[in-house]
């Protein structure tokens, strides 16, 4: 068997950096909706919203029946080797979808 008919089983950006740009592009995601894009349970979604909110990175409004995120852009990445960057800088590195392009229509703000 070659290496290229292996599955892959790792990532770039970890799920952390995953939820962080699914909040970026739909400020008003639903969590199941944030845990089904990135391929994690609710639950793990949840405690990486937690980590998020923690460490700064997120704030969290509550707009009617859902919840609002917005980013801290200006805040510093965690990483050693990432020392001067901040996460707006990944955020930006990367082409975001519109709303409009989500994969399903329960993704889109406002449904």
């Amino acid at each position: 068997m070659s290496s290229t008919d292996k599955p892959t089983t790792w990532t770039f950006l970890t799920n952390h950096a995953q939820v962080l740009f699914c909040l970026a592009e739909i400020p008003d995601i639903r969590l199941r909706d944030v845990a089904e894009r990135v391929g994690i349970t609710e639950r793990a979604a949840q405690r990486i919203l937690a980590d998020l909110v923690d460490a700064g990175y997120v704030k969290t409004a509550r707009v009617g029946r859902r919840n609002h995120y917005t980013l801290d852009r200006e805040r510093a990445m965690r990483h050693t080797a990432q020392v001067g960057y901040e996460v707006g800088a990944l955020l930006e590195a990367l082409p975001r979808n519109s709303p409009d392009d989500a994969e399903t229509p329960e993704l889109r703000p406002g449904r």
